[in-house]
């Protein structure tokens, strides 16, 4: 019913930026809540950012002040900018979309941030 792909990720320097997209769907309301995870090796997966149904926005301390999160809803796709980049957020970074109580997820894209 929803599909949710990931995309934008790749290698990159510390200090600098990258954008990913998250585009979304099926049966799906744009301005529901949506929001990123990432997962570094032999780590947990850590909740990064979200918006919420009225735009409002929340981050992890450890991206507050480098990463922003939005959409457009033109376009049915949700943003992660990520600017001032450390090599501790390389991962592979997963979006996900809530419909109906359940969690749609994407199949992550590979962020890599070299020193």
């Amino acid at each position: 019913q929803v599909q949710v792909v990931e995309s934008g990720g790749g290698l990159v320097q510390a200090g600098g930026s990258l954008r990913l997209s998250c585009a979304v769907s099926g049966s799906i309301f744009t301005t529901n809540p949506s929001g990123w995870y990432r997962q570094a090796p032999g780590k947990q997966r850590e909740w990064v950012a979200s918006i919420s149904s009225d735009d409002s926005t929340d981050f992890a301390d450890s991206v507050k002040g480098r990463f922003t999160i939005s959409r457009d809803n033109a376009k049915n796709t949700v943003y992660l900018q990520m600017n001032s980049l450390k090599p501790e957020d390389t991962a592979v970074y997963y979006c996900y979309y809530i419909r109906r109580e359940i969690r749609y997820w994407g199949q992550g894209t590979q962020v890599t941030v070299s020193s």
